[in-house]
């Protein structure tokens, strides 16, 4: 394979957000302070024994992670599917899922995210280029992947006439027939949509009609407004199908950044299909990074406890309460049911953003950045183009003056 070669396979890659707007505002002074509302990385403080837990195990540093974790790991990130989703009659040794065999660590969801592209696209199927389904807008992370496992990226409009869900039972049947695998994430980022159980059971029946692996992204599962958001596992369940697996062909994936404000930690988990995760595992024996021990341990610390996931999730509602009274019924606002991002439509997102650093100091993310122009599977234009993404990350009072910029220049 020449350079040329190599590099063409991601000529249609995305480009990463931030760099985009970062040259948006070049040049730009801010009109005040700057308030960064861009980014989504959890600025509430994290758990104190996290690192009570990193000290108490510091000797590990010096010796090498298996790849499937540690026994302990496992069993908290049973533990908390089994508390948050009802599962507790399906975890065991002998039951529907298994944590020793259908659950396994990974490095941040990130890297776990990429990898699944990999392990399930096939060369080609039904004779053609497998596809790669995924909302749009979308994680940058889905798109590399794809093109990384040699699939088409397959941009499906999420939009507010579908409630920010992706149709993906609209598709053509050629198309669906050809699909290797379809990224799906709720609650969803940047709208803050949830999927009810029966939505995702419907999901499941479509890729098991056209033997598809559903790979769902559920790393905001703890952070929502009203009600919990149901996890594919549950919808699975519900659905009675699967043969000997009701998780067959399924992989959901989840993280401690966000429940726990620890982005920097790198220590998530997957779960799934018994045949699905043995390929996996076996990949990542491979390929894949490790998660360091005592870092492992501080993880499974933070499966085994709830409580700091309530308080991060009531300072996270009760900025989505100040938002609210700030924003009131303007800019197409509305509550996300789960997430910590506000999707607002402003008309034109780039100007907008662009308008708000030089007169307010605050720093938003066009929605444009986030989504695809190209994509025959929806309306003609870009799904995001009208919004911008702000992250309701930083502090309470930091955010109400936020929000307070935003509604006087918009």
């Amino acid at each position: 394979m020449t350079d040329h070669a190599a590099a063409s396979r991601f000529d249609s890659l995305p480009g990463s957000p931030f760099p985009r707007l970062n040259a948006l505002i070049d040049g730009v002074s801010p009109g005040k302070p700057p308030l960064i509302m861009s980014l989504g990385e959890p600025q509430h403080a994290f758990p104190a024994f996290v690192m009570e837990e990193i000290a108490r195990n510091s000797a590990l540093f010096g010796k090498y992670p298996p790849i499937v974790g540690t026994a302990a790991f496992r069993a908290a990130a049973a533990g908390w599917l089994a508390r948050r989703y009802g599962l507790a009659d399906a975890i065991g040794k002998d039951a529907a899922l298994d944590p020793d065999l259908q659950i396994l660590p990974v490095n941040g969801t990130r890297e776990a995210l990429f990898n699944i592209a990999l392990v399930a696209t096939p060369p080609e199927k039904r004779g053609q280029r497998p596809a790669i389904l995924m909302p749009n807008p979308f994680y940058q992370c889905y798109a590399a992947a794809a093109l990384a496992a040699g699939a088409e990226p397959v941009y499906v409009a999420a939009t507010r006439e579908t409630g920010f869900m992706p149709d993906f039972e609209a598709l053509p049947e050629e198309l669906l027939a050809r699909t290797a695998m379809i990224y799906f994430c709720s609650p969803a980022n940047p709208q803050g949509a949830v999927a009810s159980l029966d939505w995702l059971k419907n999901l499941i029946a479509l890729a098991r009609r056209h033997s598809i692996v559903l790979a769902v992204d559920e790393c905001y599962a703890d952070i929502y407004d009203r009600e919990p958001p149901a996890s594919a596992l549950q919808a699975a369940l519900a659905a009675e199908a699967g043969g000997n697996d009701p998780f067959a062909d399924l992989i959901v994936f989840h993280s401690l950044s966000k429940r726990s404000s620890l982005p920097g930690l790198r220590a998530g988990f997957c779960a799934g299909g018994r045949a699905l995760m043995a390929r996996f595992r076996d990949f990542r024996n491979v390929a894949a990074p490790q998660v360091p021990l005592p870092l492992m341990a501080a993880a499974a610390a933070c499966w085994t406890d709830d409580a700091h996931a309530a308080a991060n999730r009531d300072l996270y509602r009760a900025k989505i309460d100040a938002a609210e009274r700030v924003l009131g019924n303007r800019l197409g606002f509305y509550r996300p049911a789960g997430g910590f991002f506000l999707w607002l439509d402003v008309g034109d997102g780039e100007k907008a953003a662009r308008e708000l650093w030089a007169k307010a100091g605050v720093k938003v993310l066009p929605g444009a950045y986030l989504s695809r122009e190209d994509s025959p599977y929806g309306p003609p234009g870009n799904p995001g183009a009208a919004y911008i993404r702000v992250a309701l990350v930083d502090g309470l009072a930091e955010t109400e003056e936020a929000l307070a910029r935003m509604a006087e220049v918009l």
